[in-house]
């Protein structure tokens, strides 16, 4: 993962050594394989999306294949095809639960939505790997704790679609893996996006949309109490700016239980993680026609 540069508001990596850029199915890579009681909680996790959910899974799709018709009626196809949205999810410990397990079903139905329309998409996530800085700190702390060190935490981004997956489905396999319980940590909202971001700047589409979906603020413990206060919002602020400023991306959020405006110009809001999907159709619906 590539380095994080000086920024106006002095943000800086400690070091980038420990970070981690995996595919879904890679992630025990990172984590290590689960234990026992974790896959029970894993397949249990499994079950109920794949049961319980059903029922919000198919109000979702008729919801899609309205929205679908009327982005149609408004986008050409070679419009849609030049068309390039990224889905990044804050996977971080207060989305454990219901918000992880609906982000998942969102993130599957969302994913069918697009590339049926001929939009290219992406489905990322972001969390640390470690709690309370793992190895990054562990280093800090070895060389004598210099004062306002920087970002200091692994951080672990995943792959669950990259662009070049033009299936309109991969069987949810992929997004099982959000909701292992070993996965959710802390979350360094800027660099996420600015890895997101880049992923996006690679890409041939002339048109790039990145949605972030997310439950807080930014919060990694080791890198707060070490920094000033602020040092990861006002992180995320200046690269969201940057991103409005350059003009390639268009960067929009959609909370979680938690209203995204203080740090995104464009947010949608929803209060019950079970109003995720139809939210972020709509969201994609206005973004794509207006």
């Amino acid at each position: 993962m590539a380095s994080s540069s000086e920024h106006r508001t002095g943000y800086r990596a400690y070091t980038t050594k420990f970070d981690r850029e995996v595919r879904a199915s890679e992630l025990n890579a990172v984590l290590g394989s689960l234990r026992h009681d974790q896959l029970v909680a894993l397949n249990t996790a499994w079950e109920e999306l794949q049961t319980e959910l059903l029922p919000s899974k198919t109000r979702l799709h008729l919801i899609a294949a309205d929205a679908s018709s009327r982005i149609m009626a408004a986008l050409t196809e070679a419009d849609r095809r030049d068309t390039a949205i990224s889905l990044l999810f804050d996977q971080s410990g207060s989305m454990r639960g219901q918000k992880m397990l609906f982000s998942a079903a969102t993130a599957d139905a969302t994913q069918e939505f697009l590339i049926t329309l001929g939009i290219t998409c992406e489905v990322l996530g972001f969390t640390t790997a470690r709690w309370r800085g793992g190895r990054s700190r562990s280093r800090w702390n070895w060389r004598f704790r210099p004062h306002n060190p920087g970002r200091l935490n692994d951080l672990l981004h995943i792959i669950y679609q990259d662009a070049a997956d033009r299936r309109a489905s991969s069987g949810s396999w992929d997004y099982r893996q959000m909701l292992r319980p070993d996965l959710p940590k802390e979350n360094v909202d800027g660099e996420a996006i600015q890895w997101a971001a880049r992923r996006l700047s690679q890409l041939p589409n002339k048109r790039k949309i990145l949605i972030v979906l997310s439950d807080g603020a930014p919060v990694d413990y080791a890198t707060l109490t070490a920094n000033p206060p602020d040092y990861l919002g006002n992180h995320l602020r200046e690269v969201v700016e940057n991103i409005e400023a350059a003009g390639d991306i268009r960067i929009a959020a959609m909370g979680i239980g938690y209203r995204m405006h203080l740090f995104y110009p464009t947010s949608s809001y929803v209060e019950a993680p079970s109003e995720l999907g139809v939210a972020l159709i709509n969201l994609i619906e206005q973004l794509l026609t207006a």
